[in-house]
């Protein structure tokens, strides 16, 4: 199935006393790129969290917000835990103080308590990776919903890609049976202009004949319009592939562009390359829209 790059998937669940929002937004990109903004407590799976989004999407750039909120209990969302480490550092200095200062006073608990970090939230000193459990589901429903948005704009898409391929497919045939009426026209030409010279003398017909017949060589198209119906059936074929196929589509298409244009300076003919003309705007159209796909 074809998908777009362009999406938006949100869950939203709760882990450890703590609700997680996770957003993700993607545009189109060249490459997969990834970025990540996401609470302290979780900074340790930015890898993991990279590793499984790349596992399920191969282009397109995605925004990754997580937001992590208390689930409505006031309580767990406040909750602190003691800085023994820095308290006992705090008490050290502070006896240093007393007797560099001859300062007699006692230190007191609120005047410990009342300095910088002795109090600290829990996250800060739980272990993300007990997080992981309950969290990998959210994003996991995440990605689910990013992924449906692609895939029904991609649905949108592939409509569109095969009518202009039904469209550039009418102009091939419009030119591959103005292919041979090409030469005709050029041996009536080359005929009338030879007896306009010669004013009226006969012509040389095997002479004639073998002049035509070099212009028929040189203004043969049957490969490129051979090659270019390949094309149009693998684009066709890659459509509905369940693989990411936007980079075969770019390579196609680049094929396709190749085609035409030998088309258009072999044939030397009016007719054709209005006809060419019309196949390059398609295919400009085409490479827009493939800018989408994943």
């Amino acid at each position: 199935m074809t998908k777009s790059m362009t999406g938006y998937g949100k869950a939203e669940g709760v882990v450890s006393d703590r609700k997680f929002t996770v957003e993700m937004k993607s545009v189109n990109h060249r490459f997969l790129e990834i970025s990540l903004r996401m609470p302290q407590i979780l900074f340790s799976l930015e890898a993991e969290i990279k590793r499984r989004m790349g596992e399920r999407f191969s282009r397109g750039k995605i925004d990754v917000s997580i937001r992590a909120d208390g689930n409505g209990a006031a309580e767990s969302a406040t909750r602190l835990a003691l800085n023994l480490p820095l308290v006992r550092n705090y008490c050290v200095l502070l006896k240093q103080l007393q007797e560099e200062l001859n300062i007699t006073e006692e230190i007191s608990l609120s005047a410990v308590t009342g300095l910088r970090d002795v109090f600290i939230p829990v996250e800060a000193v739980e272990e993300a990776a007990d997080l992981w459990g309950g969290f990998s589901p959210i994003l996991d429903e995440a990605m689910n919903n990013l992924s449906a948005m692609r895939e029904k704009e991609g649905a949108s898409l592939m409509l569109d890609l095969r009518n202009r391929l039904e469209i550039i497919s009418g102009f091939l045939e419009g030119i591959a049976v103005r292919a041979p009426e090409v030469v005709l026209d050029y041996q009536k030409r080359l005929s009338e202009r030879i007896r306009e010279l010669t004013a009226g003398a006969e012509l040389d017909e095997s002479r004639l004949l073998q002049e035509v017949a070099i212009m028929a060589e040189k203004s043969d198209i049957t490969e490129e319009l051979v090659r270019f119906r390949s094309h149009i059936e693998q684009f066709s074929e890659l459509l509905t592939g369940g693989d990411a196929a936007g980079r075969k589509i770019d390579f196609l298409l680049q094929e396709m562009g190749r085609e035409v244009n030998t088309i258009g300076s072999k044939s030397g003919d009016v007719g054709i390359a209005r006809l060419v003309v019309e196949i390059k705007s398609e295919l400009a159209k085409l490479r827009e829209q493939a800018q989408n796909i994943e």
